[in-house]
């Protein structure tokens, strides 16, 4: 049995110690009066809980990790950092916003884990967004160059300097490619998250379009053509309308604005 509390300090108090000795038993000794036995479901319970998470969110980061680096890292952020939502689904970005800001690195960090841990977030993030698909006010058959490609609330253009979408046991880049590496991220119109590795060219082209619905597909393109001073815009706008037709198809570009 526990001490009878007497007051609301005495329970705040216990409060506190229950939990600071649930999210790290090695620092924090268990309250008085408490049974081993209990205790020892609550701090199993709860790590595991959140480490589930993690590994479910980052499958590839805690494969090539080792288990003690892995689970000492998730330890480190159930110990040390205070989540600011409620939501199971919303930890993995929990875990990221502590490694890019209050984590302090650990020797045996990869030189690509934030870009990784963001590129395995975004399946998660895609998959469950609630963002609808608009359906008015887009011509899913519209001319490309002539109207404005719209892009899908649910495609998401992505840059990392290391080849993120290849890391695994086989694979740990030292050193980050010789070229960024583009991706495109979207979830279809069957709710597949899928990916697209694609080009700066292409990346520039959805930027174009995403900052301005005044730019016809044909505009961004003549653009992009005097950017790369290319000595043929026409080929530039040819390859560039093969490309919006191919996003098209895919499910990245919606169709164009209806007028």
């Amino acid at each position: 049995m526990t001490a009878p509390l007497h007051n609301q300090d005495d329970f705040q108090a216990l409060q506190y110690g229950f939990a600071a000795h649930i999210r790290n038993p090695d620092t924090h000794d268990a309250p008085d009066g408490i049974e081993e036995r209990r205790m020892q479901i609550y701090r199993e319970l709860f790590y595991n809980n959140v480490e589930g998470f993690l590994a479910g969110n980052f499958p590839v980061m805690k494969a090539i990790s080792s288990d003690e680096y892995w689970h000492r890292t998730v330890r480190n952020f159930f110990d040390l950092y205070r989540c600011h939502t409620p939501y199971f689904l919303e930890i993995g970005q929990e875990f990221i916003e502590y490694v890019n800001g209050e984590r302090v690195p650990d020797d045996e960090d990869q030189p690509f884990m934030k870009e990784l841990l963001h590129y395995e977030w975004v399946e998660l993030a895609l998959d469950s967004s609630e963002v609808d698909l608009p359906v008015e006010g887009v011509d899913p058959n519209g001319d490309l160059l002539a109207g404005h490609p719209v892009q899908s609330p649910l495609a998401w253009s992505l840059a990392y300097q290391y080849p993120v979408h290849c890391i695994c046991e086989e694979y740990v880049p030292q050193e980050p490619g010789a070229q960024p590496t583009y991706l495109i991220a979207y979830r279809n119109r069957e709710d597949a998250v899928q990916f697209i590795e694609t080009n700066p060219v292409t990346a520039r082209l959805l930027y174009l379009l995403s900052e301005s619905e005044e730019m016809s597909g044909h505009e961004a393109l003549q653009q992009i053509a005097v950017e790369l001073q290319h000595p043929s815009p026409e080929q530039v706008v040819a390859g560039g309308l093969q490309t919006l037709e191919q996003l098209r198809a895919s499910g990245v570009i919606l169709g164009t604005l209806a007028q």
